[in-house]
């Protein structure tokens, strides 16, 4: 089980190599809705994403079995769900045809990952067809399962059926602050608690693959009642490059899990998350994208009760493709955001 708190739930060689094949997810597009709208890489080539050179690289062990050791470990200090999720995939797709790309996936947390020891995910070849295959992956730690993931691949087919949401209308991220230079923004404030000061401060040293920048920041840091809804804008740190869906797909599941489970609590400022963790998480992909270009999250929870809260998300390309959409439900255990005095 993906442990967390509200806010941020050994060679692989080889690993660009196997990912670097064309196309995309699902049917075909033409050649100018191949990839979002900017043509030119945002980052130098040189400068390779730490998603590809170490956070979702894997060492093979044998025939479908890998380990994976490099862990980006959240402030929970557990290990972050997403990178689970993210390596399972890139196990799954290891094992997979070129011409075979991900269009969903399935995991169940079962238990907390421990980010101080390597993980080992052992793929299940459970069905190779012509069109459809499917690979199972467990994700081992001190000899028991930690996530269990059932990933589906396809061959590209042309459909006349075709259809999708509207991407919100928001600012683009060009008129955005990111997190970390809204936290900068917030300690120049000499009126900011001493509390306040440490706590971003230690936000601030907490170094996360990803790029993020809040639409909307009050409610991104969840300031006052708000409808449970979230947007941000989101890409990898680093390059990444065209002509790698597989990876792109392995890359966007690691994003999907972070900030997701927040969007419970966006209505209740009165209380905080005294335990949270996710219990399960979908996802399927729609169209071809790339995670080193800003994406917009946008984040839904249409139900929570019982301790438990749903949350959905959809990840969209600048040009207003829906890229990916995907699902969690999770634990989420309050207390009263101000603790009693015990004077």
């Amino acid at each position: 089980m993906a442990e967390k708190e509200e806010e941020p739930s050994h060679s692989v060689s080889g690993l660009t190599n196997n990912f670097n094949t064309p196309g995309g997810p699902v049917s075909p597009k033409s050649p100018e809705d191949e990839t979002s709208e900017s043509p030119v890489p945002q980052y130098a080539q040189d400068l390779k994403s730490v998603l590809v050179t170490s956070v979702l690289n894997l060492e093979k062990l044998d025939v479908d079995l890998y380990r994976g050791t490099h862990h980006w470990v959240p402030r929970t200090q557990r290990l972050f769900g997403g990178q689970v999720v993210g390596q399972a995939l890139v196990a799954a797709a290891k094992s997979v045809g070129d011409n075979f790309y991900a269009h969903s996936l399935h995991c169940y947390f079962v238990r907390a990952g421990d980010p101080k020891v390597p993980v080992l995910y052992q793929v299940e070849r459970t069905r190779d067809g012509r069109s459809f295959t499917v690979r199972s992956v467990k994700a081992i730690q001190h000899g028991q399962p930690i996530l269990i993931c059932q990933a589906s691949f396809h061959m590209q087919q042309e459909s006349p059926l075709q259809h999708q949401f509207t991407m919100p209308t928001v600012p683009p991220p060009e008129d955005l602050l990111t997190v970390e230079e809204l936290i900068h923004l917030y300690l120049s404030k000499p009126d900011l608690a001493e509390n306040a000061k440490q706590g971003l401060n230690k936000l601030l040293a907490n170094e996360v693959p990803i790029e993020i920048k809040p639409v909307n920041p009050p409610q991104f840091y969840r300031r006052g009642a708000t409808e449970p809804k979230k947007l941000f804008w989101v890409r990898a740190r680093g390059y990444i490059g065209e002509g790698n869906m597989k990876l792109h797909c392995c890359v966007a599941a690691y994003v999907s899990d972070y900030a997701l489970l927040g969007t419970v609590l966006l209505p209740y400022p009165n209380y905080r998350a005294k335990f949270s963790a996710s219990l399960d998480h979908a996802m399927w992909f729609h169209s071809t994208f790339r995670t080193d270009e800003w994406m917009l999250y946008e984040c839904v929870s249409p139900w929570a009760g019982g301790s438990r809260g749903l949350v959905q998300g959809r990840l969209w390309r600048r040009d207003g493709v829906l890229a990916a959409s995907c699902s969690q439900e999770g634990v989420v255990r309050v207390k009263p955001a101000t603790e009693p005095s015990k004077l």
